[in-house]
């Protein structure tokens, strides 16, 4: 199937059943494209579209972005996770907003904005500007892999070479706009990772995985690695007015910008931190431990709830805060951590038991 019948194929099936309804397909500029391709990026349609309304119903326009605090912008985000695109978000709308406004409109430069890689770039400049410039996401890279019947992991320095070369071949010189979305749309709502409904594929005739009954086989899964555990005790300390001791993690990193608990190896290590702070303490008890798992581990936690026998000044105001509960809604928090904050159990600072009282 050559490129232009691809193509021809593949406008008569978006004409009739692509989605149009998507809230970052209306008023079309390249800030609302931006900002919901970067909240694509490894999170599901479904999860996006309440996130990015929320987002445009706070930050209208990048300088709204840009104005803002990386605060406000994280607790926007929270629940989004991989937070660092949240921080890139942030960083890119001040440069731009300090260019004017103004996106800029070739691959290269956008690519050197933080958090903005050539697929995203691509899908900015075409669907907001009408460019002829190829994307590679997630969807387009499993259509193109079992159109092709390529074999080996997508991420592969080989077949992703391989692709962006397919992807410029197939991508039109006109109608650009519709064919990154129709790209988009085949690969999420027909060729799917599982379940693929190949009899209604508009390019089935072409498909090399179809004819040679490799569909389920491709794209070809990233090696496996066995996921490391990481394991630590985090400090519930609270005050007798129920205030919780928050502490505003490092920039970069995981969770970073967010507030969230102080974090221990065990639990010697948070009571001496303690008492060298000078935080008298009534009683500690061990909760449940709990798991979170990330990209690339998971994550044993101990919650370790704490009250304090008296009011403690904050040692360091410049990283930890008390934050009353009725502040925590208004908060950049992990996911975890709120669940966490959510259920805690009642307490009115007295001690709480079972636990030993600390001097």
């Amino acid at each position: 199937m050559s490129p232009a019948h691809f193509q021809q194929q593949l406008f008569a099936w978006f004409d009739l059943h692509g989605r149009r309804d998507l809230p970052w397909q209306q008023d079309i500029n390249p800030y609302r494209v931006w900002v919901s391709e970067i909240m694509l990026q490894q999170t599901q349609v479904a999860s996006v579209i309440g996130y990015f309304q929320r987002f445009m119903d706070r930050f209208p326009t990048v300088r709204h972005l840009a104005d803002a605090e990386l605060d406000d912008v994280l607790q926007h985000w929270a629940g989004l996770g991989y937070y660092a695109r949240a921080r890139n978000l942030h960083k890119t709308a001040r440069l731009v907003a300090a260019n004017g406004g103004e996106f800029p409109q070739t691959v290269e430069a956008l690519s050197a904005l933080p958090g903005i890689g050539r697929s995203t770039a691509g899908a900015i400049l075409s669907i907001a500007g009408g460019q002829s410039q190829p994307i590679l996401d997630g969807n387009v890279k499993r259509v193109l892999t079992r159109f092709h019947a390529i074999h080996g992991w997508p991420g592969e320095t080989r077949v992703a070479a391989q692709l962006w070369q397919l992807a410029e071949t197939y991508t039109p010189k006109h109608r650009t706009a519709d064919y990154t979305q129709a790209m988009m749309d085949l690969g999420a709502t027909l060729c799917t990772r599982a379940k693929p409904l190949c009899e209604i594929c508009p390019v089935q005739a072409g498909c090399e995985a179809k004819h040679r009954g490799l569909v389920r086989q491709l794209p070809a899964a990233k090696p496996r690695k066995s996921m490391p555990v990481k394991q630590c005790y985090m400090l519930l300390l609270t005050a007798r007015d129920g205030a919780i001791l928050l502490e505003k993690r490092p920039p970069t990193g995981i969770w970073g910008g967010l507030w969230s608990l102080p974090e221990f190896p065990d639990r010697p290590s948070a009571e001496i931190w303690c008492r060298e702070r000078g935080y008298c303490l009534a009683a500690v008890a061990a909760l449940a431990q709990r798991r979170h798992t990330f990209s690339h581990y998971h994550l044993d936690y101990t919650p370790l709830l704490a009250s304090l026998a008296e009011v403690a000044a904050i040692a360091d105001p410049a990283t930890f805060a008390w934050q009353a509960p009725e502040a925590w809604a208004a908060l950049g928090l992990p996911t975890p951590i709120k669940q966490l904050l959510a259920q805690m159990p009642e307490s009115d600072g007295a001690v709480i038991s079972p636990g030993p009282r600390l001097l």
